[in-house]
């Protein structure tokens, strides 16, 4: 049996960057457009552009505090792969165990990658990890291989575009 490999993780500044030059303008066109419609009289324009506008705001907040820069309880901070499961402790203290069913979704930039499956519980968790998030390209390109032997890989045209 194999001695399980342990990745440490750690924020990704240079990707959060990124991400914060793609959101915030984004919502705030979004929103300048919505508030234009709004006092134009195109209420239902305005309140599709404002639905769009928050969504991408929690969805860029959350990927910015959670996966780069790893600052919300819930986000991963070490990833232990064994010969049977993957345990991905979060900053909060918790431990999820992917125990079934894992599957690896890599990204076709080669960027990040995503893991998903069943804890003890039966219920399905899903994780995303960033290249910048680890401390070089030789843990990078060794936890995917070490994911890849682990669990099938995800469908094409499901999320994260498995491979």
């Amino acid at each position: 049996m194999a001695a399980a490999k342990r990745f440490e993780l750690r924020p990704d500044r240079k990707g959060a960057a990124w991400d914060l030059l793609l959101y915030v303008p984004t919502v705030v066109a979004l929103g300048s457009m919505a508030a234009k419609l709004w006092f134009g009289d195109d209420h239902p324009l305005a309140y599709v552009l404002s639905f769009l506008a928050s969504f991408f705001f929690f969805v860029g907040a959350n990927r910015i505090l959670k996966t780069r820069l790893m600052l919300l309880p819930s986000a991963p901070v070490r990833v232990d792969v064994d010969a049977d499961a993957v345990s991905i402790v979060q900053r909060g203290g918790a431990s999820a165990d992917l125990v079934k069913d894992q599957r690896f979704y890599a990204d076709f930039s080669g960027r990040s990658f995503g893991i998903s499956g069943l804890n003890r519980e039966g219920q399905r968790l899903q994780f995303v990890l960033h290249r910048g998030q680890f401390a070089d390209e030789d843990a990078y390109a060794s936890i995917q291989e070490a994911l890849r032997r682990l669990g099938k890989p995800g469908k094409p045209g499901r999320p994260g575009g498995g491979k």
